[in-house]
């Protein structure tokens, strides 16, 4: 694989990565509204849920590509209905260290990413379009959906990062910030089914 294709497939993945997805402003929202430690599950479960879906990613390349179109048609708009109830969920959520425990879950974190189409569509694009044209093995595919959800993983830590350093100012202003983020997730559901 040449160096220019394998510069193209880091950029690809860390302007994707980077940019607001679901993941990424819920782990936002759950830093500034509880904290870091109590958000550690669902980060936790965030990340993991980004590996498993990027082994999945290498699986679909691999193997079942013929039943890729289908499941994504489907997994879009389970995707969009769980993404928009996030939106509803952080509009009207409140700073409540009460309810950080159950709100901050392991498991939200985790099915989020399953929901979560833009992962999927970012790991089977970055495979088709620059990985498959010099290899279609499954470890080369595995090791670079490896790499892309890694990406993924720094970049919501950034964003978690970002969470912490705006925490007091959105324990003023909550109201403000969690309209801008819910309305940041709603523009990732029309961007998905646009």
């Amino acid at each position: 694989m040449p160096a220019y294709v394998l510069g193209n497939f880091l950029i690809y993945s860390c302007i994707n990565a980077f940019t607001p997805g679901p993941g990424n402003i819920l782990a936002l929202n759950t830093v500034a509204n509880y904290g870091y430690k109590k958000g550690r599950p669902l980060f936790g479960g965030i990340f993991a849920g980004y590996y498993v879906v990027q082994i999945i990613c290498a699986v679909f390349v691999f193997g079942v590509s013929a039943f890729l179109p289908d499941m994504l048609g489907i997994m879009k708009y389970i995707g969009a209905a769980y993404i928009l109830w996030l939106a509803v969920h952080i509009a009207l959520s409140k700073p409540a260290v009460d309810t950080a425990e159950e709100s901050a879950s392991f498991m939200k974190g985790f099915l989020l990413q399953f929901v979560n189409v833009k992962i999927y569509l970012f790991g089977i694009t970055a495979l088709t379009g620059y990985i498959t044209d010099y290899s279609v093995s499954f470890w080369v595919l595995l090791l670079f959906e490896i790499l892309i959800a890694t990406i993924g993983t720094v970049a919501t830590f950034t964003w978690v990062g970002m969470g912490m350093l705006i925490r007091k100012t959105y324990q003023k202003y909550y109201r403000a910030i969690n309209l801008i983020l819910a309305l940041a997730l709603v523009e990732c559901v029309y961007g998905m089914l646009k």
